[in-house]
């Protein structure tokens, strides 16, 4: 293995040099860096990474908690935060919740506290009573919907604009019959609620139908949900023409549903999702879909653990916003089926 007396005796220069162009200092001379650089590419040199985050008295390793790693959104959002924190010589663990108030209060706590400098985590259950007892010291970033009024900071895109985007465009489109597919029926705090929120003030705002009879609860939000949610909603006395559903996943089971049922996509129901997983580009139709921006959320949030970590930033949480777009694609192109306009 290479060590840095390889490198500092190739490139002749004091082991103390090599370390500080190793590390980034700026007090080396651009010549001296040059040289040691080159010495670096050609031996091959990488640094022992765990010896410098032990030094620091830290652990090299972050941790992410979401609810379900099988959800498409979430191990693309794995992959995102891994890639984040790798720019920062860290190594991300990976903690699956179940979206379980016990699992997540147990990560929340720091039941690997000695082994993570810090953690991210996309809550489903967990309660601000929850957070306000938190006694780990390690910095903790919050993903997702869920808005709790505790002092971690929060990385989410407005959910509500959002939602909104998505039903104005199915408006334009001239779709009067606007459903919501993955409401959750025990809470209103739980996730779901920002975005049928904003599919309601946008109906409202457009003077269109925006009643129970237009909204489907579920327990969960998969494809199976999203297949059951449609069948539900097409068994009731008067069907949609369009569906705008809680995620991409839900989305992709109803349209497998109106496929079943005769029904053509987007001639007889359109169908808009959330979350711009790959997925979406391949179904049979591609799939008209809410894209946030999943590099800008992992960024935001690895970067706040490590201004947290570094004693950067500290008093009030921070509450960051990253972008979104709304990406057309056949699932919602053209118009109703009979409207000659």
């Amino acid at each position: 293995m290479v060590s840095l007396k390889d490198v500092a005796l190739r490139a002749g220069v004091s082991i103390k040099t090599v370390s500080n162009v190793v590390n980034g200092y700026q007090h080396v001379t651009p010549a001296m860096r040059e040289r040691v650089q080159q010495a670096i590419d050609e031996l091959g040199y990488r640094p022992n990474l765990t010896a410098r985050h032990l030094r620091k008295g830290r652990t090299g390793i972050l941790a992410l908690a979401v609810p379900e790693l099988g959800n498409p959104y979430f191990a693309e959002l794995a992959g995102a935060v891994i890639d984040a924190a790798a720019r920062h010589d860290y190594t991300v663990l990976l903690d699956h919740t179940g979206g379980r108030r016990d699992q997540e209060v147990l990560v929340c706590q720091g039941f690997r506290a000695h082994v993570m400098d810090g953690l991210i985590l996309s809550p489903i259950e967990l309660e601000t009573e929850d957070l306000l007892a938190r006694t780990d010291t390690a910095p903790l970033v919050l993903l997702g919907e869920r808005e709790y009024d505790a002092p971690y900071d929060h990385i989410a895109i407005d959910n509500v604009a959002a939602a909104r985007l998505a039903v104005r465009h199915l408006i334009d489109l001239g779709r009067r019959r606007i459903a919501f597919l993955g409401a959750r029926r025990e809470s209103a705090r739980r996730p779901a609620h920002l975005r049928l929120r904003g599919w309601r003030e946008e109906l409202t705002a457009a003077g269109l139908p925006c009643g129970d009879d237009l909204v489907v609860g579920t327990d969960a939000y998969g494809r199976e949900d999203g297949a059951r949610a449609m069948a539900a909603l097409l068994d009731r006395d008067a069907r949609p023409d369009a569906v705008f559903a809680y995620n991409d996943t839900m989305a992709v089971g109803a349209m497998r549903t109106l496929v079943d049922r005769g029904l053509r996509i987007p001639g007889d129901v359109a169908v808009v999702g959330f979350d711009d997983i790959e997925e979406a580009r391949f179904t049979g139709t591609p799939l008209t879909t809410i894209a946030p921006d999943k590099a800008a959320i992992a960024r935001l949030a690895v970067d706040s653990l490590m201004e947290r970590m570094a004693g950067a930033g500290a008093g009030e949480p921070r509450r960051a916003r990253p972008g979104h777009r709304l990406v057309v694609r056949e699932s919602s192109a053209g118009r109703p089926a009979g409207d000659g306009s």
